[in-house]
């Protein structure tokens, strides 16, 4: 069957297709969380702040299964990586339909399930990319984009319904269909490299040979020494804070609470779906032609003057209007803190650095969603939460106008034996 694809189409796209699958599906399965907030209160008489630890737990090892993946991925593989995240991610469904206690939940769900979807949504699009392309390596990473985007945009609306229907256990159970499905696509048609199928690199001549590559450790003793990426980590905490933890875990609950039925809500987080995908492909082309440190700082200002309005928007019409302008902006942070992470730490460099970077983005998700939580429960809305996450947005856009493009981290490369 790989022979007869091959004679059609390069074989890196068959690749892209799958890989995007299951970036789209791990998407959806994060994103999940903030529609069984609810159902759980409801069902098994939770509190919110309980059920957003648990939450918070998953996002943290999800940041940080970023730098495990890929340290992994460069030794084994990417089609490991996806088997193995896979499976943990299809067991956490499945055992969090049978789980009735808060620690379950926070084991399973939370632990397993951040672990699983980590490992193959962190780092997973940037090693294929690579390995597979030189030409067209951007719309390789482009697409990987879109179909993390699209886990929300799908999944959301189709849980909503089946939670409507089943109830939050059918939902549950739908993930770990889903997840188990990809199974036999990786395992059969999945491939690590081109040369694993006698191929080169879309537009290249070779595969990146082991002795380019640099030990972590001695990348990251150099990168803790310098500002910048304090700045860039701390600018990118306070986005995983104002983005995934807050807005992606409790927007829906919020919406519930101001008295919108969860159908709408779901429209309305369609709405910011389908606007972060055409702001993250815009802030592509505009990292590619502008100062980043500029767009970033707009991008941060523009987000926290959104969760300033949010507080006092209690209508569908408006939850829609708030959806437009923050959805354009949800990931569009990305392009060009990934671009200034290049140029200041060196690209050879980007996957180790910008995965620790990526891991502060997570870590202050799990605050803002546990947080967020415990705000709700003992003041009884969000709006503390919003305003707080407004104010520390402009704060990062302030970090990011700070930073100094300039290279800063010369490493010379230290020899990996093969």
């Amino acid at each position: 069957m790989q022979a007869w694809l091959g004679k059609r189409i390069y074989y890196g796209w068959i690749v892209v297709g799958i890989t995007a699958l299951t970036l789209l599906v791990a998407s959806g399965v994060r994103a999940a969380s903030g529609v069984l907030i609810t159902p759980l209160e409801s069902d098994l008489g939770w509190s919110r702040s309980s059920i957003s630890f648990a939450i918070s737990v998953g996002l943290v090892l999800y940041g940080l299964a970023g730098p495990l993946g890929g340290a992994l991925m460069d030794r084994y593989g990417p089609k490991r990586l996806m088997l193995a995240g896979l499976v943990l991610t299809t067991l956490s469904s499945i055992v969090t339909a049978a789980s009735s206690a808060l620690w379950q939940f926070t084991a399973v769900w939370g632990a397993l399930g951040g672990l699983g979807t980590g490992v193959v949504a962190a780092v997973l699009g940037a090693a294929v990319a690579n390995r597979w392309f030189v030409k067209r390596r951007g719309l390789a990473i482009g697409i990987f984009g879109a179909a993390t985007s699209a886990g929300q945009l799908i999944f959301i609306p189709l849980l909503i319904w089946i939670v409507n229907g089943s109830g939050w256990r059918g939902a549950v159970i739908l993930l770990g269909i889903a997840t188990a499905v990809l199974l036999g696509p990786v395992l059969l048609l999945m491939r690590d490299a081109p040369s694993d199928l006698g191929l080169r690199p879309l537009g290249g001549t070779d595969e990146p040979a082991a002795p380019q590559m640099v030990r972590a450790g001695s990348v990251m003793r150099g990168a803790v020494r310098v500002p910048e990426f304090w700045l860039l980590a701390g600018s990118f905490f306070i986005c995983g804070a104002s983005s995934t933890g807050l807005i992606g875990t409790h927007f829906l609950p919020h919406s519930t609470d101001e008295g919108i039925s969860e159908r709408t809500a779901a429209v309305v987080l369609a709405i910011m779906g389908g606007m972060n995908f055409v702001g993250t492909i815009a802030s592509g082309w505009l990292t590619d032609r502008y100062d980043p440190r500029k767009l970033l700082a707009s991008y941060y200002i523009f987000r926290g003057m959104s969760l300033f309005m949010l507080p006092f928007v209690s209508s569908a019409q408006g939850l829609a209007v708030f959806a437009i302008f923050f959805g354009l902006d949800y990931i569009a942070t990305i392009p060009p803190t990934v671009s200034l992470t290049a140029d200041i730490f060196g690209r050879r460099n980007i996957g180790t650095v910008f995965g620790w970077i990526f891991a502060a983005h997570m870590i202050g998700a799990a605050l803002a969603a546990w947080l967020g939580g415990v705000a709700r429960d003992a003041l009884g809305d969000y709006q503390v939460a919003f305003l707080t996450a407004g104010a520390i947005a402009i704060v990062g856009g302030v970090m990011a106008l700070r930073i100094d493009r300039e290279e800063r981290l010369v490493l010379e490369p230290v020899v990996v034996p093969t």
